[in-house]
């Protein structure tokens, strides 16, 4: 093997070994910290990147929702000093940060008005773990969890409950800067160790419902692999919708035509998918997709390739009004489907890993 060969190998090795390190921790702040962690112009959050190497920014602003996603990527090192630096800034503006801890102001101030009490050292943290890396974080009858506690001196409180229309959960973490720094690097390590469980993860996204009849959709993005993927990070990332199976929409009448009328009033929508959610749409053999199309009668185009970072691939919809929404109506549903069968695969690995459990309880017992 020449030199040339050689250093093109170890450079690919160490580019190799440089992505397995990569770690994306998404957690939920109120509106108020979102503007405090991204301060005016987007100074913090600049200064955050420029200070720990790492990609960081804060979802949309979503009308009649409390809450926005904060997501921070890179290495551990760095996602974890990224993440004691916004406990610092939490911490340092104690009035936009009693939401996150749901303390009231006199945990900023103590009845005299004076700010140095003990309780604005510490903040909370909520992460969120995808469910299927939890059992990662907790431990054997809870001792990860416990000796993450132990060692850093954070309190942490695992969610025993998805989040809506999701496989994740929240896990709260709460301390000092000092504390949180610690157990953030251990929290990272094991998602990092065992990130490849986290595949096919159904990523939470504090969004309400909107119509179908929005020119541009998008759904909440999944795991695509792990959940270690890059996402949005600039602070204007667009808003995601999620679509409910309690919505009161009823689907117009199945029309056979496979293209709209020529003469008719043709309009195009677009969506976003997930890329691992393409496959459930399209069917084996398109035969899934060549139904929603025949039977909605819009013509439906897929880009081959995801059309920005986010992993989400374009589907483009032409039709009459009428026929567009029944191919939304359509594609939604097939997209619930699939939500519901990995959810209900989720509990069911979840009773599983319980009756494993209890069974090396009763062996121990006897």
């Amino acid at each position: 093997m020449s030199e040339h060969q050689e250093d093109s190998t170890v450079a690919s090795e160490q580019q190799q070994q440089h992505e397995e390190d990569q770690l994306t921790l998404r957690a939920l702040v109120s509106t108020r910290e979102a503007g405090v962690i991204i301060g005016k112009g987007g100074k913090n959050v600049a200064g955050l990147r420029d200070a720990t190497g790492v990609k960081a920014g804060v979802s949309k602003v979503v009308q009649g929702v409390h809450d926005r996603v904060l997501t921070v990527s890179g290495t551990l090192e760095g996602v974890a000093m990224a993440y004691s630096l916004i406990a610092r800034t939490m911490i340092d503006n104690p009035v936009a940060a009693n939401t996150m801890d749901g303390n009231t102001s006199q945990d900023a101030s103590d009845n005299t008005g004076n700010a140095a009490t003990a309780t604005n050292t510490i903040t909370t943290l909520r992460l969120l773990i995808s469910h299927n890396l939890m059992g990662t974080v907790i431990g054997r009858q809870g001792a990860k969890i416990k000796h993450i506690q132990d060692n850093s001196g954070v309190r942490m409180t695992a969610s025993k409950t998805l989040l809506p229309q999701s496989t994740e959960r929240v896990v709260e973490v709460r301390g000092t800067v000092e504390a949180i720094l610690q157990a953030i690097s251990e929290i990272g390590a094991c998602l990092i160790e065992d990130k490849d469980r986290a595949y096919g993860t159904i990523l939470y996204n504090p969004t309400k419902v909107t119509s179908v009849n929005d020119r541009r959709t998008s759904f909440t993005r999944t795991g695509n692999g792990s959940d270690f993927n890059q996402t949005d990070f600039s602070t204007s990332a667009s808003s995601l919708s999620q679509p409910s199976r309690r919505t009161s929409y009823q689907p117009p009448p199945p029309h056979h035509s496979q293209q709209p009328p020529l003469n008719a009033d043709v309009r195009t929508q677009q969506i976003s998918i997930p890329s691992d959610m393409v496959g459930c749409i399209i069917g084996k053999g398109g035969s899934k997709i060549s139904e929603i199309r025949r039977l909605s009668g819009s013509h439906i185009s897929i880009a081959k390739t995801p059309h920005d970072d986010s992993g989400e691939r374009m589907f483009t919809i032409q039709g009459t009004m009428e026929s567009n929404e029944r191919a939304l109506y359509l594609l939604y549903g097939q997209l619930e489907n699939e939500k519901e069968r990995r959810l209900q695969g989720v509990v069911l690995q979840q009773q599983q890993q319980q009756q494993q459990q209890d069974d090396v309880l009763l062996e121990e017992e006897e």
